[in-house]
């Protein structure tokens, strides 16, 4: 009876164990729901007025991207981002991220029409930065996965824009 009692709380434990590690895992990934594959190493913002304290607070850039899911471009920009190393270590040292896949009431962030994929900088003095466009004059803020070096670009100018103006 001893040995049978013994054996049956190892499996019990070994249950509980196994059971707990993988809800540890699981829990060590939750808070990565928001990066929503744009980078899981990145600390994201949850909502626009979020992001616009951080800025302000850090005196780092805001950068907003607009996406939705069932977005091919959206989906390749994701991927060329998530991938591209200079890019995840900008966003996440030097900007205040969000990736939002709906509109805010903020117009500024949609002067020239509600598209995706849709990137924008406002700086901490919460101005948006109209300025910092991309290489299509019909969408002016949409980035192709091949204008990854551009982005890489404007995410600078961004920050030299700040250093410069405040």
């Amino acid at each position: 009876i001893m040995l049978h009692s013994t054996l049956a709380l190892s499996l019990l434990l070994i249950a509980v164990t196994s059971n707990l590690a993988m809800a540890i895992k699981k829990e060590k990934r939750a808070p990565q729901t928001l990066s929503r594959g744009w980078g899981d190493e990145i600390t994201w913002v949850q909502t626009y007025e979020e992001g616009l304290y951080q800025a302000k607070k850090s005196n780092k850039p805001l950068m907003v991207i607009h996406h939705l899911e069932d977005c091919q471009y959206c989906q390749a920009l994701k991927k060329a981002f998530a991938e591209n190393e200079e890019i995840q270590e900008m966003a996440q040292n030097n900007f205040i991220m969000l990736n939002l896949m709906h509109e805010t009431t903020d117009k500024n962030l949609s002067p020239d029409g509600q598209y995706v994929p849709r990137i924008m900088f406002v700086d901490p003095s919460l101005t948006v930065r109209a300025d910092i466009t991309g290489r299509y004059s019909n969408r002016l803020y949409t980035y192709e996965p091949q204008d990854i070096q551009f982005l890489i670009e404007n995410m600078k100018k961004a920050l030299r824009l700040i250093q410069t103006e405040l």
